[in-house]
C-alpha cells in the first residue's frame, strides 16, 4: 500500500478514487445489504461521537500518575499504578451512574510472581466494565487498552514512565468508547477493559483470559489499542488518516487434526481473528472520515507482543489496533534530551484527534457486532469434484437471514456475496470450490451483518 501524508478523503489502495466512492464500490462488492435507516444514522453518529477533547484530558491525567508501572506505588492517591487504576474505575462507575446503571464495574486480578520482570508476588488488577446485552448477554465483544507504562529499565518502578501514548491512549480510548456506547442499548454484550501488567509480560491479559474462561464467558471478539496517538513516524511519515490492526492467521489453539484438515482445505488467512480485521477494515470505509485500515497478516510487529495475544492463546479470536507509523524515540526511553534528539513518552508527542478517530474505528465496530447476530456456527463446506458448493451452518439466536461470501484466494477482502435468506444450507450454483475461498455471515432484521465464518475450525468463532 502507497503510504501518504494526511490525504484528505482519498484511497492510498484506490489512487484518484474518493474515498466515500470506494465505500459504494466496497459494499456492491460484498453485496452487502443495507442496514436500517436507524441503524445507519446511529453508526454514522457513533463513528463521529467521540471527542479529542475529553480523550486528550484523559491522557493527561494517566500521565499526571507520574508512573503506571506494574511495580509501582498502590497506596498513594496520586502517583502509581494503584491510583490510576482506581481512577479509572471511577470514570466507569461515573458512565453507569450517567446512563442509569448499565455497566457493571469490577476489578479482575490475579498474583503474579517467579518471573523475570515480576520476580517476587505482586498483585496485577483489572479494571472490566460490562454493558450487558438485551438478549445475548453472555455474548461479548471486548475493547481493552493498557494500564501499566515503563521506561527504559524495564524493572524501574519509581522513575517517571508517563506513558502518555503507550499506552494512556489506548486507555483514553477505552473510557470514552464506553462514554458514547453508554447511551445506546446492544442485543449483544460490550466490555470495556483496563489491563495491567503488559509490560511485565502479558500477565493481565493472561489474568482475564482465564476469568472469561472460568465464567464461562463467550468472547467473540477483543479488539487492544495499544499506541493509537502517534502520527510523527520515525521513518519521517506523518500520518493521520491510516491504522494498523495486526491478526493472527492460524489459531494457537489448533489442534494436529485441524491443522491436517486446513492444510488440505485451507485457513491459514482465515481465523475469526483474521475475519475480525477484516470487519474492522469494512467498518472504517462505511462509518469513520477519512480513515484507512492497513489489515497486517502478522499476529503484532516483528519480534514484539500486545495484549490481545493472551487471549488467542486461550482460543479467543482477538486482534491489535495501532497507529500506522511508530516513533521509537517515543516508546520505553527514559525522559531526556540526547544529541539534539527529545526521548520519552510525554504529553505533547500525542495528537489527540487522531486517537479520537481510532477510537471510533472500535466504537462503530463493538456497535455494528453486538447489535448484530452471533456468527453462524458449525459452517461447512463440500463440492469437491462438483460445478457447485454447497456451504451449511448452525442457525444462531437473533439472527433473520443468513449471506455467503466468497473470494478469490489471493484476495484480502471478501468481494462477493448471496443473500441466502432464513435457512440453514445454500449452494451457489456453477461456483466452484477449487477456486475460491468461502464463509457465511449472520443477518440481524435491521440488516447487521455479523464477521464472516471460514468453514471449518480454521475459521470458528
Amino acid at each position: 500500500m502507497l503510504m501518504q501524508n494526511n490525504l484528505p478523503l482519498k484511497s492510498r489502495s484506490h489512487p484518484g478514487v474518493t474515498r466515500f466512492a470506494k465505500t459504494a464500490i466496497t459494499v456492491a462488492l460484498m453485496g452487502l445489504s443495507a442496514a436500517s435507516h436507524a441503524d445507519e444514522t446511529r453508526l454514522l453518529a457513533i463513528g463521529v461521537a467521540p471527542s479529542a477533547e475529553r480523550i486528550g484530558k484523559d491522557i493527561a491525567t494517566l500521565a499526571g500518575f507520574g508512573t503506571r508501572h506494574t511495580l509501582s506505588e498502590t497506596e498513594s492517591d496520586t502517583r502509581g499504578i494503584g491510583a490510576a487504576r482506581r481512577w479509572i474505575k471511577s470514570e466507569f462507575d461515573q458512565i453507569s451512574e450517567a446512563c442509569g446503571g448499565c455497566l457493571e464495574v469490577i476489578y479482575v486480578s490475579g498474583v503474579v510472581s517467579g518471573t523475570a520482570r515480576i520476580p517476587d508476588a505482586a498483585e496485577v488488577v483489572n479494571v472490566v466494565a460490562i454493558q450487558r446485552g438485551t438478549r445475548d448477554t453472555n455474548r461479548f465483544v471486548v475493547m481493552s487498552g493498557d494500564i501499566d507504562s515503563r521506561i527504559s529499565d524495564i524493572m524501574n518502578a519509581t522513575d517517571d514512565a508517563p506513558g502518555a501514548n503507550d499506552n494512556a491512549s489506548g486507555m483514553a480510548g477505552v473510557i470514552e468508547t464506553a462514554r458514547v456506547l453508554s447511551q445506546y442499548q446492544f442485543e449483544g454484550s460490550i466490555m470495556y477493559t483496563g489491563l495491567s501488567g503488559e509490560e511485565q509480560g502479558l500477565n493481565g491479559g493472561a489474568i482475564l483470559a482465564s476469568y472469561a474462561r472460568e465464567q464461562g464467558w463467550d468472547l467473540q471478539a477483543v479488539i487492544n489499542n495499544d499506541m493509537i496517538g502517534n502520527i510523527r513516524g520515525i521513518n519521517g511519515v506523518i500520518d493521520n488518516t491510516t491504522a494498523r490492526v495486526f491478526s493472527e492467521g492460524t489459531r494457537a489453539v489448533e489442534t494436529p487434526e485441524e491443522a491436517s484438515q486446513r492444510r488440505f482445505q485451507g485457513g491459514e488467512v482465515d481465523s475469526a481473528s483474521r475475519n475480525i480485521a477484516r470487519y474492522i477494515d469494512l467498518m472504517a470505509d462505511l462509518y469513520v472520515p477519512n480513515l484507512d485500515v492497513m489489515m497486517v497478516y502478522r499476529l503484532d510487529r516483528f519480534g514484539r507482543g500486545g495484549h490481545h495475544r493472551p487471549f488467542n492463546d486461550a482460543g479467543f479470536p482477538a486482534v491489535r489496533i495501532m497507529e500506522t507509523n511508530e516513533n521509537y524515540n517515543w516508546q520505553h526511553q527514559d525522559i531526556r534530551v540526547e544529541n539534539g534528539i527529545a526521548y520519552g513518552d510525554v504529553l505533547e508527542h500525542v495528537d489527540f484527534d487522531y486517537a479520537a478517530k481510532l477510537t471510533a474505528l472500535n466504537a462503530v465496530t463493538l456497535a455494528s457486532m453486538a447489535w448484530a447476530p452471533a456468527p453462524p456456527r458449525n459452517v461447512t463446506i463440500s463440492g469437491q469434484v462438483s460445478p457447485s458448493t454447497t456451504l451449511k451452518w448452525e442457525k444462531v439466536e437473533g439472527a433473520s437471514a443468513y449471506r455467503v461470501h466468497w473470494r478469490l484466494t489471493t484476495d484480502a477482502q471478501w468481494t462477493h456475496s448471496r443473500l441466502a435468506g432464513d435457512v440453514s444450507e445454500f449452494t451457489l450454483e456453477n461456483v466452484v470450490i477449487d477456486n475460491y475461498f468461502f464463509g457465511v455471515s449472520s443477518v440481524s432484521a435491521q440488516g447487521i451483518q455479523s464477521p464472516v465464518v471460514f468453514p471449518g475450525a480454521a475459521g470458528a468463532f
